[in-house]
């Protein structure tokens, strides 16, 4: 029987993500969820305002993908996905399809979101390779994040997560997010980078999350999207943090009408229950592959390609994710949200409140530059972790993106530490 707590076992065998391990607090051992708590060893509940990096739209344990996975678990746990199929994969492709935007045709399933991202890279430029054309610059914004691979890297900026590694990563062209008033200079700064050697370009639409929570308008973005189509450079959107209600709308996607010809999901696809990636396209992409010649195949895949199991939670959260229910609660979010923003607006040392769908965000004013880095994140960390709120800061900007589940008064509570912060700073 063990003896010591999960936190000291915990520090003798484990290496954390994103954590400098000298200098980091032990971690909180949970041990169950419910709803949008979790529980530590003492029984001590944690309000999740963060959705656990994201993932988790429909609160933790939930009884209905948990019954889901049980049963799917007797069934069929994995099947080598070259050669073989199974019903979770085949259903979750059709269901997907048919609420992605309508020029999507077919469902590639990876196991996160930076491996999605991979595969659509490798889809655009061996798109153009296939067709006899050859094309391999990639486009993307300043101060994106897609994921922690060597390609995911390459396409986001330079920063904290890449900075080791830069010299290794391939070249891209890097732009502003585009605003009414930058937007002529964005696409006459494409027009000088020779478009027609541009394979792709890659985006968050609407929202950089890691980049710190940066919200950018759809009407410029509509511009942006309309010159790269006609230059013919592939549009790949990034759903893989604001698909599934995150920004207000289904995909942010949405919030647009050029459509794009790859789209990268993970994250809430699976209601952050298990790990899942998917990239979807156009027919135009894949027929592109369709050869008697084996080299115009797409070599990729992984081992857990398609699991079951995960195919099978992300079908139990589509069940979840199109009651209407889910949708009201989104928007009952998104309204507390409008209220406290008004609140934080009149605040001297808080700067650009902003709110996008269920996200509301801003930056906390500090004598050093905003990001990543600032120092100020450790006093955060430590604030709320004692307050028992998972609000988890990217430097100085602060974030509420919380499962919908989450109750009015479990909202106020969220605002309330916020408030007790204010003095604090």
């Amino acid at each position: 029987m063990q003896t010591s707590s999960l936190s000291a076992r915990d520090l003798d065998v484990i290496w954390h993500p994103y954590t400098q391990m000298q200098t980091a607090p032990a971690p909180i051992g949970i041990v169950r969820g419910q709803g949008a708590l979790l529980f530590d060893e003492q029984n001590n509940a944690y309000l999740d305002a963060t959705s656990s990096w994201w993932v988790n739209i429909h609160g933790h344990a939930h009884p209905h993908i948990a019954q889901q996975l049980a049963a799917q678990a007797l069934q069929l746990e994995h099947c080598i996905f070259a050669g073989y199929t199974h019903p979770p994969a085949v259903n979750l492709a059709e269901r997907l399809l048919k609420i992605l935007p309508d020029n999507q045709r077919r469902v590639f399933y990876s196991d996160n979101g930076s491996t999605a991202i991979e595969v659509a890279l490798k889809m655009a430029i061996q798109y153009w390779d296939n067709k006899g054309i050859r094309k391999q610059k990639i486009l993307a914004f300043k101060n994106a994040y897609h994921g922690d691979t060597f390609g995911a890297m390459s396409v986001s900026g330079r920063s904290v997560f890449t900075r080791v590694f830069d010299d290794l990563l391939f070249d891209v062209h890097f732009i502003d997010v585009p605003t009414a008033d930058n937007i002529s200079q964005i696409i006459n700064t494409i027009a000088t980078l020779q478009p027609e050697d541009i394979a792709a370009f890659v985006f968050e639409p609407l929202l950089q999350g890691s980049g710190g929570m940066i919200m950018y308008e759809a009407l410029a973005f509509e511009q942006l999207l309309q010159y790269c189509a006609g230059q013919q450079i592939l549009l790949i959107a990034d759903e893989v943090m604001t698909g599934f209600g995150r920004t207000g709308k289904n995909f942010a996607m949405e919030y647009v009408h050029t459509q794009p010809d790859m789209i990268c999901l993970s994250k809430g696809l699976t209601g952050g229950s298990m790990a899942l990636g998917v990239t979807t396209s156009t027919a135009a992409v894949y027929e592109a592959f369709l050869s008697n010649d084996k080299l115009k195949t797409l070599f990729h895949g992984h081992s857990f390609t398609a699991n079951p199991l995960a195919c099978t939670a992300a079908l139990a959260s589509l069940d979840l994710f199109t009651d209407p229910a889910c949708a009201a609660n989104r928007e009952r979010i998104h309204e507390k949200h409008a209220a406290f923003l008004q609140e934080l607006q009149q605040v001297t040392v808080i700067k650009n409140p902003r709110l996008l769908g269920t996200i509301l965000a801003f930056e906390i004013v500090t004598d050093n530059a905003d990001g990543y880095t600032n120092a100020l994140a450790d006093h955060l960390h430590r604030f709320f972790r004692e307050k028992r709120i998972m609000l988890r800061p990217l430097g100085n900007t602060l974030y509420i993106l919380p499962p919908y589940c989450i109750t009015n008064e479990q909202l106020d509570q969220v605002y309330n530490s916020i408030r007790e912060l204010i003095p604090t700073l």
